[in-house]
């Protein structure tokens, strides 16, 4: 069984058809549990599918926190773009002008408390509310984030545009007025509701993959997965009632977008067929843990003992651990697995220039390469080759 999976993935990935599947925009929101997983599976299906992707130009994100979508050339050959599931702020009709018509848009949401939580810990010294808040907590004591929650008014200004994620990140990732309700947000949800052909929630995972293979036609194998760009224990706060209610208060805009969107999300489990939803969970964690068995040999890694290749991009106040993979592969079953846990700046950056001979900082670069990099730069310190036959062939390279 492995074998023949394997057989169909390196047969698509040496394939010159085109896509099979519809066009998909991927709204990648911040800290929801399961964004760049879902992303690292629209990677994986849009690589083996010869896709073309609406990237960035020359960075790794749209211009967020603004809404304005600044997306590299259609490469020579293509006559639309396939994919879109890089981080920006949601403006549909600046999206509309890039995407098909016919393109799918899906975007996955979570618990509010559980999100804010980790946007918090994950952009604690970017975002300026975080880390004013971090610095006063530094004097008083206290962790940051329960300091901020007894007056986040205090360390919030709204003006301030590096401030978008400190209230309502999932609204303001929708394109949402974050800061307080207003009478358009009910017509707005209607909107975001007839825009969506899903919304995945990240505590029903597995039941959105379903989902979500049911909308684009995929496989249980286009949809086993490793979660990505997952924090260490140790960087993750408990928080107790009390500070639940807080940040849910702060964040009810969050708490009404998520209400709102885990009820769709039902009715769609519900015409699907629950009994059946059920059945198809089951097969797919099957499949899941036996690709996970063959392809890990570590979880949960500390970025410290990972390769340049598979080590997640760090913060100063969160530590994101990753995988690594076992060491009795042959090489294109090596290919395929490492595929699965690349963390998302180094995937972005192989496909980036798989699609435009050009790595992310706009230089040509020699062989199709894999690096670490960071959100502005790559530095290549060790290059893998990943071979349209999926094998690894290792490089030498000096820092830049």
């Amino acid at each position: 069984h492995w074998s023949q999976f394997l057989l169909k993935q390196l047969t698509s990935l040496n394939s010159s058809r085109r896509r099979a599947h519809p066009p998909v925009v991927f709204l990648k929101t911040h800290r929801t549990g399961s964004s760049s997983t879902v992303q690292n599976i629209l990677f994986r299906l849009g690589e083996r599918e010869r896709a073309t992707f609406a990237f960035p130009s020359h960075t790794y994100q749209f211009n967020y926190p603004d809404r304005a979508a600044f997306v590299d050339e259609l490469p020579e050959g293509s006559s639309q773009f396939d994919l879109l599931c890089s981080h920006m702020r949601l403006d549909l009709r600046e999206v509309r002008k890039v995407m098909p018509q016919n393109a799918v848009f899906i975007t996955v949401l979570r618990d509010p408390i559980k999100t804010f939580e980790s946007v918090f810990g994950y952009y604690t010294s970017t975002v300026p509310a975080f880390l004013t808040a971090h610095r006063a907590a530094a004097i008083e004591g206290k962790s940051a984030l329960s300091v901020f929650l007894d007056s986040p008014e205090i360390f919030w200004d709204p003006k301030e545009p590096g401030n978008g994620l400190a209230k309502n990140p999932m609204s303001f990732d929708m394109g949402f007025n974050n800061q307080k309700w207003n009478g358009s947000w009910p017509e707005d949800l209607e909107q975001l509701e007839e825009a969506f052909h899903l919304v995945m929630i990240a505590e029903h995972f597995d039941e959105s993959l379903v989902l979500l293979g049911a909308l684009l036609g995929l496989e249980h194998e286009d949809l086993a997965y490793l979660r990505l760009n997952v924090r260490a224990g140790n960087s993750v706060t408990d928080l107790d009632e009390n500070m639940q209610a807080k940040v849910r208060s702060w964040n009810v805009l969050d708490t009404l977008l998520y209400d709102f969107f885990v009820q769709v999300f039902w009715e769609k489990a519900s015409q699907f067929g629950m009994e059946r939803l059920k059945v198809e969970v089951e097969r797919l964690r099957a499949f899941t843990e036996d690709v996970r068995r063959k392809c890990v040999s570590r979880a949960e890694v500390p970025p410290g003992e990972l390769e340049d290749l598979l080590r997640p991009w760090q913060t100063e106040t969160a530590t994101i651990v990753g995988y690594e993979v076992q060491g009795n592969l042959l090489l294109q079953d090596q290919g395929f697995c490492i595929r699965m846990m690349l963390p998302e700046l180094q995937y972005h950056s192989h496909l980036y220039f798989k699609q435009y001979a050009l790595d992310q900082v706009g230089l040509n670069v020699s062989g199709l390469v894999l690096a670490n990099g960071t959100p502005s730069s790559l530095h290549r310190t060790s290059l893998v080759e990943l071979n349209e036959d999926g094998a690894l062939h290792h490089q030498n390279a000096s820092p830049r």
